[in-house]
């Protein structure tokens, strides 16, 4: 099964920070750094790049600038082995980037430029390029006609995706919450997208702000009231990337019907495996890889997530987003060897662990 990957696309700028927190960084004070690191980020090129390496021909989507920075970003794409052909260009913008400090000891913070992402419309995408595969589209809060009209151009974009015969898929980004992004209802947005979308894939953090319950402890409990809330919208099935928390699902007697009966009504968690973090840059984007690799082919729900918090975590292992990504079957080896798994903070109480997974009190496996 053939997958297009569309939506924000940008040129990441990465310090090489050796030690130490974001705590670090106070008026007047110099932090040394070992370096930078130049990668195209954003969901594109993050989930994009990462199915490349595990072995996949995906189509990559999306706005650049006629400027150098855009010329880096199809040098790097051609490096990867990439057609850039899909990549609408928008003369006279700039190419979006982010200076992203992503310190050891604390998670990443960005200093984003939108810059040709903004104009980003449903007319970008050529759906006939993979009939009947996987869309995936990433990050509508940095894309502003994508939120303006309370998502008007979202749901165009999706219904065509639908009437195309594609399986749809969904992540977002944490706006700036003072930015018109920030201010965006996304509640309403997401409620008018739901009905059109297969798999939603947001963070914790993400979904907590769009559903306003952004004030909360994490918690199995709010994990799980935030799911209920966007089954109850129509998707299909949604996957919450909880950090180091791991990877949530539940999904609706909708999955069954479009992924097999085995993926109806799921509620699993798959805990993160054991590595040594040198970033975090693409964590959740390469997580997602690890997602749609196991839909594209065709893997049970649980073959699925394990899928997805192994390729997280190779992630985590490099500085850049898919500088440790290998092919997949690298990352089955290393899984079938046994690989460690990080333990869980999360009180599990009423879960039945089984194969490094927990299932929960409303899986309704086989």
């Amino acid at each position: 099964m053939e997958i297009m990957v569309a939506g924000h696309l940008c040129l990441d700028i990465i310090p090489k920070w050796p030690v130490g927190s974001l705590e670090a960084l106070q008026p007047g004070r110099i932090v040394q750094v070992d370096g930078v690191a130049f990668s195209t980020g954003g969901a594109v090129s993050n989930t994009g790049i990462a199915l490349r390496r595990l072995g996949f021909a995906p189509i990559l989507v999306g706005r650049i600038g006629d400027d150098y920075f855009g010329q880096i970003v199809r040098q790097i794409y051609h490096d990867e082995g990439i057609d850039a052909r899909y990549l609408a260009v928008s003369p006279g913008a700039g190419t979006s980037y982010s200076i992203v400090l992503s310190p050891p000891e604390s998670d990443r913070a960005f200093l984003h430029y939108p810059g040709a992402n903004d104009s980003f419309s449903p007319e970008d995408v050529d759906f006939t390029a993979v009939p009947g595969g996987i869309f995936h589209f990433g990050y509508p809060p940095l894309m502003a006609r994508m939120y303006q009209e309370s998502g008007a151009a979202l749901e165009e974009l999706f219904s065509k995706a639908k009437e195309a015969g594609m399986i749809t898929s969904l992540d977002m980004a944490m706006p700036d919450p003072n930015s018109p992004a920030g201010r965006a209802p996304w509640r309403a947005i997401i409620a008018r997208t739901m009905p059109l979308i297969d798999i939603f894939l947001p963070s914790i953090d993400e979904l907590a702000f769009m559903l306003e319950k952004h004030d909360q402890e994490l918690t199995l409990p709010l994990v799980r009231e935030a799911a209920a809330e966007i089954l109850q919208m129509g998707v299909g099935m949604v996957g919450i990337k909880l950090g180091d928390q791991g990877l949530y699902l539940r999904t609706s007697s909708q999955a069954g019907e479009a992924f097999g009966p085995a993926w109806a009504e799921r509620e699993l968690l798959a805990p993160c495996f054991l590595v040594e973090a040198r970033g975090t840059t693409g964590a959740g984007d390469t997580t997602i890889a690890g997602f749609l690799a196991g839909i594209a082919r065709q893997k049970t729900a649980e073959e699925t997530l394990t899928w997805a918090t192994a390729v997280g975590a190779h992630c985590v292992e490099a500085l850049s987003a898919v500088g440790g990504i290998p092919h997949l079957t690298q990352v089955e080896q290393r899984i079938e060897k046994g690989w460690p798994q990080r333990p869980l903070k999360l009180d599990l109480e009423g879960w039945t662990a089984a194969d490094g997974l927990f299932y929960g009190p409303l899986d309704q496996k086989g």
